[in-house]
């Protein structure tokens, strides 16, 4: 797996939105966070624009990746906000010439998309908080981990102060971190990059799905023999889900109905791991080699997800 440059304050990174359109305002914090720690940047034509439920036309986001990736004096790409649009673009980009091109990409939720497709074509990236995602106050380590992860401090590991992920199964792996949001990893089933499981730590989290939703994702993926590949998982929290239960066909928690779906695996399992859209959000390299300890609820990787 090939793996970006880290980057360090005085590098120049370019914002884009491959997803839904976002306010300039609901960026300022972000923002403010990555100038104050020295960094440049710079704008894709189409981050504040508008098409529907989409920052600009197709072809006007899938230009702005390719200009922010093809430009080297552009050493990192963030991701305004997800929402929905990347799959749109997956017929528009030159994804292998991206992938060969190493440089630091972040994001996670419909970013999802393109964090599968870059690292089946052997380009480790980085599932973390987008600018958006500072609109609103986070812990004080949810930033200091952004930066520790971009800029190559150490291998990624919770801080202290972040929850832990709570038992599910027991045990312990060692192997590469796979997954994102769950509703696109089904969404990438039957497509060239599709979710590829295999001997893998697979993160699996969402927001805004109603139980029985997250029950027939999860059903979906085991039917597809996807989840059964899988050497681990690390379930994050299903943000907003109990509250969006059908009163009218009923329903469990969502905590239940991953452990009704998930603990006959044999492999270790942990749920409530603090990452993806809840408060407490990690970031955390794919594409990487980490030992996930179920028992402690612990992920740690065992290398850098950028080369120093």
């Amino acid at each position: 797996m090939r793996k970006p440059p880290a980057i360090a304050p005085g590098d120049t990174l370019a914002i884009v939105s491959p997803a839904s359109a976002c306010d300039e305002s609901k960026l300022a914090n972000g923002i403010k966070l990555l100038e104050d720690r020295g960094y440049k940047l710079v704008f894709g034509k189409a981050c504040y624009d508008r098409c529907g439920f989409l920052a600009g036309a197709d072809e006007a986001r899938a230009r702005d990746l390719h200009n922010a990736w093809f430009d080297q004096d552009i050493k990192g790409i963030i991701c305004s906000r997800g929402g929905y649009g990347t799959a749109r673009l997956m017929s528009l980009l030159d994804l292998d010439r991206m992938a060969a091109i190493p440089k630091l990409f972040a994001g996670f939720s419909d970013i999802t998309t393109l964090h599968l497709a870059l690292n089946r074509r052997g380009l480790a990236t980085l599932h973390a908080p987008m600018v958006y995602s500072f609109v609103k106050e986070r812990p004080a380590w949810v930033a200091e981990m952004w930066f520790d992860a971009f800029e190559g401090t150490a291998p990624i590991a919770l801080p202290e102060g972040a929850s832990r992920g709570k038992t599910l199964n027991e045990g312990s792996v060692e192997s590469e971190v796979t997954g994102g949001c769950l509703c696109l990893l089904c969404d990438s089933l039957a497509t060239p990059d599709q979710l590829d499981a295999e001997g893998k730590i697979v993160l699996i989290e969402d927001v805004d799905e109603p139980p029985h939703r997250v029950d027939a994702m999860l059903t979906h993926l085991l039917n597809a023999g996807v989840l059964q590949r899988a050497a681990g998982i690390v379930v994050g929290e299903m943000t907003a889900t109990d509250a969006k239960t059908d009163e009218g066909i009923g329903g469990i928690p969502w905590r239940e109905v991953v452990a009704e779906r998930l603990s006959a695996l044999d492999v270790p399992i942990v749920v409530d791991f603090p990452f993806g859209h809840q408060n407490e959000m990690s970031s955390l390299p794919l594409g990487i080699r980490a030992r996930l300890d179920a028992d402690t609820g612990e992920l740690t990787y065992l290398e850098l997800g950028v080369e120093k």
